[in-house]
């Protein structure tokens, strides 16, 4: 062979150790960089899951989470209504901080439609796992801001479906101030279907284009919030509108209601498994706040919008195959936690000059290691709580609240 021929091979060899060099390398990374599915319920009681002592009707993919995955027995909502929880979910802080210490109204007569929202100058994991390479996403509910500059495009993510306000018919998308909702990125896209099942087919499209990089979804499902509507009821809202249901048809709708977002959380799953992205996945599952009067919250007292612990106690369950030790917990955690947790399962720093209020969860879900003890706070109007422990006080709660 001539030289010409010799040094021809040997580049071609470089090349192909320098190919598999970067292939493992890419491995490393990605096996270092797990995807996350955040799925939240909307007005879940405590004990709407059969995994959490419902016996009326079965939630069987949320169960199967809960008995392959840790399952929290003390984990709690920021709020006791939706927009201050969903606040602290996005920024790892009080929702007091970043202004959303209340509901983001949609009625233009309550006068802060266009001023009340999450500001952009708020440090999000989605702003921050984007930066990080993730691909990001939210399917379903924002509920923190309806002006353009509140947009959830304007936080991180890099798809947007689903809605801006508090709560939308499931069926004709309209909100309880009577705008149209249903959202493509930044613009107004209405698509025909239930919302549930929208949110669900848009949250496995997802995960299917973006299999091969770090993705991190957030799940915002509607249900079971009211208005109270199962696959097959009609619209309450709208050209087509009829009266809402009443007596026995309330529970026989939030029970579907329920079971409907358990079957879209089993296809999400089911998608992971499809893809084999399974064990480099993890999914965590909660609810906003307590569920309401008409939910089940088990032998807790109070329901939402209440400081008892009815009112911000909440089913937290993660799920991770092989990382995650299948069990239960009684350490306390809420849902500011879990951006610390996202970040630090990533291996992605948090800014210093930014200072969280929740903490990392990675030591317990992957260790078993116990949370430091610390003080834990809500608010709602007047009402005020503080808890460390067994310990509660609460000030400002009328004792005859439920």
């Amino acid at each position: 062979l001539d030289r010409l021929e010799l040094l021809m091979r040997f580049l071609s060899l470089c090349l192909l150790s320098f190919a598999c060099l970067a292939a493992c390398a890419g491995d490393a990374k990605t096996s270092t960089r797990p995807n996350f599915v955040i799925i939240m319920a909307d007005d879940m009681g405590y004990a709407d899951l059969s995994c959490y002592g419902n016996d009326r009707y079965q939630t069987p993919n949320l169960d199967e989470l809960a008995r392959g995955g840790l399952r929290f027995t003390d984990f709690h909502s920021n709020g006791a209504v939706c927009s201050p929880t969903r606040a602290a979910l996005m920024t790892g802080r009080y929702q007091q901080r970043s202004g959303v210490a209340d509901v983001v109204y949609a009625d233009p007569a309550m006068g802060k439609r266009d001023s009340h929202g999450l500001p952009t100058t708020e440090v999000t994991f989605a702003r921050l796992l984007r930066h990080a390479g993730y691909r990001t996403a939210l399917m379903g509910k924002w509920h923190l801001g309806y002006a353009s500059k509140f947009n959830p495009m304007h936080h991180g993510f890099d798809e947007f479906r689903g809605f801006l306000s508090g709560n939308i018919d499931f069926h004709s998308h309209i909100d309880q101030a009577g705008f149209q909702d249903w959202w493509r990125d930044l613009n107004l896209d209405d698509e025909v279907g239930y919302s549930t099942h929208l949110i669900t087919r848009h949250a496995v499209r997802f995960i299917e284009e973006n299999q091969t990089r770090p993705f991190c979804l957030y799940v915002a499902h509607e249900a079971p919030h009211s208005p109270w509507q199962g696959p097959r009821d009609p619209p309450v809202r709208g050209p087509r509108a009829q009266p809402p249901l009443q007596g026995e048809g309330i529970p026989r709708a939030y029970q579907e209601m329920v079971q409907e977002l358990d079957k879209g959380v089993g296809e999400i799953i089911a998608t992971l498994r499809r893809l084999g992205l399974v064990e480099n996945t993890f999914v965590f599952f909660c609810s906003d706040n307590g569920g309401t009067r008409e939910s089940n919250n088990g032998k807790l007292s109070g329901t939402k919008g209440t400081v008892w612990e009815g009112g911000h106690r909440v089913p937290g369950i993660a799920w991770w195959p092989g990382k995650i030790k299948a069990g239960v917990s009684d350490q306390t955690a809420i849902t500011m936690d879990v951006m610390p947790t996202l970040l630090d399962l990533a291996q992605v720093p948090v800014p210093r000059d930014l200072k969280l209020d929740g903490i990392s969860l990675a030591s317990l879900l992957l260790r078993g290691e116990p949370l430091s003890d610390r003080l834990l706070f809500w608010a709602h109007a007047k009402r005020l709580a503080v808890r460390q422990g067994p310990w509660k006080l609460l000030i400002n709660q009328p004792a005859t609240d439920e």
